[in-house]
């Protein structure tokens, strides 16, 4: 998943209804209503989100497989802002590996039996206008006495050989965000795929395919005096299918604390002075 994928640009005008402090006076927002307020949350992201540097955490595990098959991984996790053709930008995953089963890394290389990438870059965007030619999207009911109760959207992918080539989600999959009343910001993801290819073939090899399902936790983060919604865990499980008398389990998860803007501060020394 990758923000480069042609978020939908431009101001979102909010007309007709309203969310958070006044749901008590607004009649329940249509699906469309919805997605318009997280394509105005999503811009925002895609648009001001400073680059950025977080404490990553990751434990990466493989059943049946021993001791050899798990990695725990702790970095430092960069999401940079680069530039991009006609005064565009995007947001690119990166990691400084700091050490890999308690040992300092000797390798810059991430590893592990199951691996994760491109939540930050363009997780968000699964459930979103630009999506809609891809997705099917339903908004779930909610209690009338219960205000405070988020709102739930479920998707399923609707792919099609006209549609796939500008798809963010490129196999049948399915799952729902749980979104905040109040702010409008997602605050979780799940996906399931039924049919994810786990391990990519080989020549000496076919590929593995099974179920996978993906979590995304979001929550508040400040960065410069601003407030993003980011990702603070990501979980996945994989499930091959069984051949034998018992299925691989691969499984991720990882954790994402200390979050800061990344910026280059200096100041002027009078003459003579030492440099601290």
């Amino acid at each position: 998943m990758t923000s480069k994928q042609s978020f939908a640009a431009g101001c979102v005008i909010l007309i007709g209804f309203s969310f958070g402090l006044n749901a008590q006076q607004a009649s329940a927002p249509t699906i469309d209503e919805v997605l318009e307020r997280l394509d105005a949350n999503l811009n925002r992201y895609d648009r001001d989100l400073p680059s950025l540097f977080c404490d990553e955490h990751v434990v990466s595990q493989m059943e049946p497989g021993g001791r050899d098959a798990d990695t725990v991984t702790d970095s430092l996790f960069r999401l940079e802002r680069t530039a991009g053709p006609e005064h565009t930008t995007s947001l690119e995953e990166s990691r400084e590996i700091k050490s890999v089963n308690g040992r300092a890394a000797d390798s810059q290389d991430m590893e592990g039996p199951s691996l994760v990438s491109g939540v930050f870059e363009g997780g968000l965007a699964v459930v979103s206008a630009n999506q809609k030619t891809c997705m099917k999207y339903t908004l779930e009911k909610r209690k009338r006495n219960r205000v405070d109760e988020p709102y739930v959207v479920r998707f399923a992918t609707a792919l099609t050989e006209e549609n796939s080539a500008g798809c963010l989600l490129q196999e049948k999959s399915e799952g729902r965000v749980v979104i905040d009343p109040r702010s409008m910001q997602i605050t979780r993801l799940e996906l399931t795929t039924p049919h994810h290819v786990i391990v990519h073939g080989s020549p000496y090899a076919s590929p593995v395919v099974g179920k996978r399902v993906l979590t995304v936790e979001y929550a508040p983060v400040v960065l410069g005096g601003q407030t993003f919604w980011l990702p603070t865990a990501i979980s996945q499980r994989s499930v091959g299918d069984a051949n034998t008398f018992h299925a691989t389990v691969w499984t991720y998860k990882a954790s994402y604390r200390n979050c800061h803007r990344t910026e280059v501060t200096s100041r002027i020394l009078p003459g003579g002075a030492a440099t601290q």
